[in-house]
């Protein structure tokens, strides 16, 4: 196939929608296809040895490394000369519906692929009351589209809710080999952490709505030590908010393999993930997961066996999860081992080999392509019964054992009589009865 990419986010930059792109066009490469990929300046001649034709951009007010490409009045002329047999939009915004309007003027059919969640990205940069405008714009440029690929089940399903058509669901792979146990090493560890202190980390961008600043609340744990690894414009900011934390900077290679497998704890903060690659790096790594019950990581985590999930807004939540982890080294070793075994077969191959089914069935003419259950149901259209997804402290609670019988998944239909209203306020209640005490305790063990 020819395949033009039109992405919002390419090389230079790093981020999750340019690491999928890179990793869509080396799989269109090793099959034989053709692709003809269109970003934003500046960025490099060819990838993969694929073309990439530069266009004009701007960068965020106040995050200056986000560049948003301009509509190219020459794109359907552009398009026309590649011959495209379809358009795969990657994360459409401004660039993405002048692709979207060209392919469809031209008579190409057109993937989308939803990445970003701009409406909550809008948000944590301030900007109120924008979610209607930004949702309806989003939906004009994927109803332009044949299909919409989507990384997780509860993206799917927030999607259906605000009434985007045709949607079929995409996951993410991750290189088990580049992120791997084997790289963890002790001596950066113990530049890091020198009294053998647990290690807790995170990596990713350092950026609002990340919310990495959440990360101050663990700073005071007893025996932790953070790392954070990463750049951005939240970056001074959170060097002063964390005073006592290692900031590596950004990293790569087999640095950057190197700081994944020498965490003993991973904690991502983030509400808004449509995926989170970074959580899957990690536990491809062999390091457990503490995750906010949202989004991506609720595919991704099985609390009580590959880490543990939080109430997205609950600091108490956060602190007890990681505590819980922190005091027990058996318990992160098998929910370690237990991470790797689960990602190890979600290759970026096998996944490249699912998109290209889906744009071959475009291309043909046909349907989305169906790979089996997704791993977390989302509620029945038709029924409407909550999902049940237990994700607090109190369902946390009981997996402080290493028996393998006492780790298992925490994730379970909820029965029809059983409404979400119910749920809730059991979940409240359990959480009132584990409030943190007035002054908490000073011993590690104790407290978790």
């Amino acid at each position: 196939m020819r395949i033009a990419v039109i992405t919002e986010s390419f090389l230079p930059r790093v981020n999750g929608v340019t690491n999928s792109v890179c990793r869509v066009l080396e799989q269109f490469a090793a099959h034989g296809h053709q692709a003809l990929v269109v970003a934003a300046k500046p960025g490099p001649a060819e990838y993969a040895g694929h073309e990439v034709a530069a266009v004009g951009g701007f960068a965020l007010p106040g995050y200056r490394s986000f560049v948003v490409g301009l509509p190219m009045a020459r794109l359907v002329r552009r398009l026309r000369e590649f011959q495209p047999d379809v358009v795969y939009l990657a994360s459409p915004v401004s660039l993405g519906w002048a692709g979207a309007t060209a392919a469809r003027r031209l008579g190409i059919p057109c993937v989308a692929v939803f990445q970003t969640d701009v409406a909550g990205f809008a948000r944590r940069y301030g900007l109120r009351g924008t979610d209607k405008v930004i949702w309806s714009w989003l939906r004009r440029i994927h109803a332009q589209a044949e299909l919409t690929l989507v990384p997780s089940t509860a993206t799917m399903k927030l999607l259906d809710d605000h009434g985007f058509p045709r949607l079929a669901l995409w996951r993410r792979g991750v290189d088990a080999e580049r992120f791997h146990p084997r790289y963890r090493d002790e001596r950066l560890r113990h530049a890091v952490a020198p009294n053998r202190e647990t290690v807790v980390g995170y990596v990713g961008r350092l950026a609002p709505e990340k919310r990495v600043d959440l990360l101050a609340n663990l700073s005071g744990l007893p025996g932790i030590r953070l790392v954070v690894v990463g750049d951005g414009p939240a970056e001074g900011r959170l060097r002063e908010a964390l005073p006592t934390a290692t900031f590596t900077g950004f990293l790569d290679g087999l640095e950057l393999s190197r700081a994944y497998a020498s965490l003993d704890v991973f904690v991502h903060t983030g509400a808004d993930e449509t995926f989170c690659q970074s959580v899957q790096e990690a536990m491809a790594s062999g390091v457990p997961v503490v995750a906010p019950a949202a989004g991506g990581p609720l595919d991704l985590v099985t609390p009580g066996r590959t880490g543990l999930l939080y109430e997205p807004d609950s600091v108490y939540e956060l602190r007890a999860a990681v505590m819980r982890l922190a005091a027990n080294r058996d318990l992160r070793d098998l929910y370690g081992l237990n991470a790797r075994a689960e990602v190890e077969g979600r290759t970026w191959s096998a996944v490249g080999d699912q998109l290209l089914r889906h744009l071959e069935a475009v291309v043909g003419g046909h349907g989305p392509v169906a790979f089996g259950t997704p791993s977390v149901p989302v509620a029945e259209r038709s029924g409407g019964d909550a999902v049940f997804i237990t994700t607090t402290i109190a369902a946390n609670a009981g997996t402080g054992s290493t028996s393998a019988a006492q780790t298992a998944p925490a994730v379970q239909p909820a029965p029809a009589a059983q409404t979400a209203a119910a749920q809730l306020a059991a979940t409240q209640t359990a959480a009132a009865q584990t409030a943190p005490p007035a002054h908490p305790p000073t011993d590690l063990e104790t407290a978790a």
